[in-house]
């Protein structure tokens, strides 16, 4: 049986691509804003340690992977796969935008390419080389979530490391120790430290929260609250019940 042309995600992919690259285009933040969706499936309410910055393995072409069907039938995995190999070929591209002078730019630049393909670790060591000079506290989060990402899908004990080195430096932003909390946590399986419960705890005020939705990550995990108090509370305290919808309960 002929295989069926991939969906319209890796049709789109490049072609955002090319505008979010292009200073001048009047489109270019939205642009990039909505690139790399395209590259993630099931990542909307998701806040769990399992399940946060998870690339879940490639496509079954046998088969209907986790991923689920588009509404064309197309399996939707597929179109995640072709979308990411999108991405990692314009990384070249994608890549000085990590120091353009929009933060926001730069945030969604992070975004995009934490779902590049990187046996490399071109784009991880790019990440970690910005951010060493980055002065945002939310962009530095956001670089350090996108490290996380990465680090999730092609595993480096050193990235790790630092990422734990950063929620515990008292010395870093609230936001960035936060980023890094939630990142150390989706890489590993030990149980979350006594001392990180005490910091997360002191950190993420809901007013803090409200303001880290400006990250995606953040904004996709929350479900009806800011998503880093999802994370939070899916994370550090999963006994806790879920939160209801009904305000009569």
């Amino acid at each position: 049986m002929r295989r069926r042309q991939p969906g319209r995600r890796r049709l789109a992919v490049p072609f955002l691509i090319r505008i979010a690259a292009d200073p001048h285009h009047r489109h270019r933040a939205d642009a990039l804003g909505g690139l790399a969706a395209p590259a993630r499936a099931r990542h909307f309410g998701v806040a769990s340690r399992d399940e946060l910055l998870l690339h879940r393995s490639g496509p079954q072409h046998d088969g209907y992977d986790d991923y689920g069907v588009e509404v064309t039938g197309y399996p939707a995995g597929w179109s995640v796969a072709a979308a990411r190999a999108a991405i990692t070929n314009g990384a070249p591209v994608l890549l000085p935008l990590l120091a353009a002078s929009d933060p926001a730019i730069r945030i969604d630049a992070s975004y995009a390419l934490a779902t590049a393909t990187d046996p490399g670790h071109t784009v991880r060591s790019a990440f970690a080389t910005r951010c060493a000079k980055e002065q945002d506290p939310m962009v530095r989060a956001a670089l350090v979530l996108a490290t996380a990402e990465i680090t999730r899908a092609h595993p480096h004990q050193p990235a790790t490391g630092w990422i734990r080195e950063l929620w515990q430096d008292r010395a870093q932003a609230p936001e960035v120790r936060l980023a890094a909390a939630i990142g150390w946590l989706c890489l590993t399986d030990e149980p979350a430290p006594g001392a990180m419960h005490t910091t997360v705890e002191a950190l993420a005020t809901e007013e803090r929260a409200r303001a880290m939705d400006a990250l995606p990550w953040m904004a996709a995990a929350g479900r009806g609250e800011p998503g880093l108090l999802d994370c939070v509370r899916r994370m550090l305290h999963p006994e806790e019940p879920e939160p209801s919808d009904d305000p009569w309960a």
